[in-house]
């Protein structure tokens, strides 16, 4: 009869404890992080239908972490992986680690008070935001700018529209996106019959707009908007102006991540005003 625990059985339960080594240091091992690193992102305009639903979906693509929303006054951010950054009323932002900025001009609404804390940008301060974004080290930036359908001639839809406009251009970001997306007008009640007369008129007008040019929902802008940021800073740098007909065709497609992708790579950069500055580099 053989003898048991043999040189042989002995050297296969040490090959078998080896495994066991490896696979329980493999177990304590940190997970491997994808070959694209988590961008970090800063939101400005959150509180409102579009901001909010912008947030969401910034959070959903798993590209950014974490997302980052100007605030006026102290809050705690209802959504995992949401960071609210306080700054109040005239004060200079300091340095951060954001190299993704999406500011978002939205209308406002009062459904609850958190929504009040969120800072909500208005138009004339679109230079001013800029110029601090990119002094605290924002590379890239994308600005979701709804406009009143049919306000804008087709030249202004795929180009700057104002000289607030070409001031963000001629600080050179290394990407700078203009998202415009039609909205519908105000509804307002008035009381006067000439009023109530001109705004049927004005209602009879929007009937005729293209569809194409046509509002689309706060959710579909959203969720375009956020694509086309997560891809913004590995696409060809410039100036582009997205216009109301890409963001209504973004709405009608199941694949609005291969949309972005190739919008990015598509269209030529709008031209870089006289005087601006080269591309800052990440």
């Amino acid at each position: 009869m053989m003898a048991r625990g043999g040189p042989a059985t002995k050297r296969t339960d040490t090959a078998a404890m080896s495994l066991i080594d490896e696979a329980l240091r493999a177990g304590h091992a940190p997970v491997p992080r994808s070959p694209t690193a988590l961008q970090r992102v800063l939101v400005a305009g959150g509180g409102g239908p579009l901001g909010s639903a912008l947030l969401e979906s910034l959070l959903s693509v798993r590209a950014f972490a974490p997302v980052s929303v100007l605030v006026t006054q102290p809050t705690r951010a209802a959504l995992h992986g949401l960071h609210a950054l306080l700054w109040p009323a005239g004060a200079a932002l300091p340095p951060g680690d954001e190299r993704v900025g999406v500011i978002v001009f939205d209308r406002e609404r009062h459904a609850n008070g958190r929504e009040l804390a969120f800072y909500r940008p208005e138009p004339a301060d679109l230079p001013a935001i800029a110029a601090q974004w990119q002094a605290r080290g924002v590379r890239h930036l994308l600005v979701v700018m709804p406009h009143t359908t049919a306000s804008l001639p087709d030249a202004l839809k795929r180009g700057l529209a104002n000289l607030d406009e070409h001031a963000v251009a001629a600080l050179g970001f290394e990407h700078l996106v203009f998202v415009r997306t039609a909205q519908a007008g105000a509804h307002e009640r008035v009381s006067h019959p000439a009023q109530r007369l001109a705004h049927w008129m004005l209602s009879q007008l929007q009937m005729m707009v293209p569809q194409r040019d046509r509002p689309v929902r706060a959710q579909k802008v959203a969720q375009f908007a956020a694509q086309l940021a997560a891809r913004l800073a590995h696409s060809p740098p410039g100036t582009r102006v997205v216009p109301p007909e890409t963001v209504w065709e973004a709405a009608q497609v199941d694949d609005i991540a291969s949309l972005a992708q190739r919008w990015l790579n598509g269209p030529a950069p709008v031209p870089a005003p006289a005087g601006s500055e080269p591309p800052a580099q990440p």
